[in-house]
Formats: C-alpha cells, structure tokens, sequence
C-alpha cells in the first residue's frame, strides 16, 4: 500500500513529535514514514503482529512499545502524548466513537489525531452499491473491516475541536473501499 498511499503518508507524518500513539498499526507499515528515534507505543490487539512490529521498529531504528488491547480503552494517562495516529482502523475497531474519544483523551491540548481512512461511498453510486454487496464476505475476509463505514462523519462528531481534512479516490477506482479521507483533528 505504500505506492497508494505513501505520499500521502510523508505529508501527513512531516512533523510529528518525538513520541506517537499509534492505534492498531498492524505490522507497522507507517514506520517508514517516521523518523529515526522516535518512540511509537503502538496500541495493537492482535498479538501476531507484535514480532512484525519489532522487526520493523529495528529495521526504521524506532522505539516501539507494544501495549496489547483496542484503542476502545488505552492504558494511557489523560493528556500524555503529543500526536495520535489511526490509519485504516476505524473500519474495523469495535466502537470507533470510543476510539476516537480516547485518542481525544491522551492528546496533550494542540496535539493531532493523524488519520487516513476510507469511508463510505456517497449517494447512489456504483462504488455504494458495492459496499453494499461485499460488506459482509468484505468483513469476514477482512478483520473485521466495514467497507461502508461513515468515518467522516464519525471524525466530525468527535470531540475534536480543529479539523482539517481532504477526500481523495485511489486510482483503482473499481475497489469497494476508494473514497478515501486523510488529515488531522485537533484537540
């Protein structure tokens, strides 16, 4: 996915703090995009990640701390980190509302929530009807991921006071999940 996303990526992550919270980052593909030194606590519930995510905190010469458990209740004290990062993990977390009230929880004030997310095709459309079709063989295929998932609309009802985002389409455009929305929400 770095060809799709990548750019992308090392625009939104340019000027991160020393420090990230990053929820449900799977085997660690956004650690290329952080610079060298910095400490991720990495908040991933699958524990067959964890090795992978050693490995690449190594490989990007990372601090990773690993905290077992879903970004619905993080073990973290309120206001304790400086940026938190969710890419692609809306669609698939139990209560994304949770989530992103938690994310609100253990920002410091001024700090970001980072996000890359796809979400749910607008209105009548060819991309809306798959969602519809593919949801549930998408979800079992998937982890657990809700192709039709409104993130956008949950971001905008979130605490967040600044939010700054824009939508954009993978080239691919035939994939049920090509609208995509990336930015930061501030607290």
């Amino acid at each position: 996915m770095h060809a799709a996303y990548g750019v992308r990526k090392q625009s939104l992550f340019a000027n991160h703090p020393d420090e990230i919270v990053e929820i449900g980052p799977g085997a660690g593909a956004n650690f290329r995009y952080y610079r060298p030194g910095t400490h991720v606590i990495a908040i991933e519930p699958n524990p067959k990640m964890h090795a992978r995510l050693r490995q690449r905190a190594v490989r990007h010469r990372l601090r990773v701390e690993i905290v077992a458990g879903g970004g619905e209740s993080m073990p973290l004290e309120n206001e304790s980190t400086g940026a938190v990062v969710g890419t692609l993990v809306l669609c698939s977390v139990g209560d994304p509302g949770k989530v992103l009230a938690e994310a609100y929880r253990i920002l410091r004030a001024g700090g970001p929530y980072i996000f890359l997310e796809h979400v749910a095709a607008r209105g009548p459309s060819i991309a809306a009807m798959e969602q519809m079709i593919l949801r549930r063989p998408w979800k079992a295929l998937f982890a657990g991921c809700r192709i039709d998932q409104d993130a956008l609309s949950l971001v905008e009802a979130s605490p967040f006071d600044a939010l700054a985002y824009e939508e954009f389409t993978l080239a691919l455009n035939a994939l049920p999940f090509s609208p995509h929305i990336s930015g930061t929400a501030v607290k």
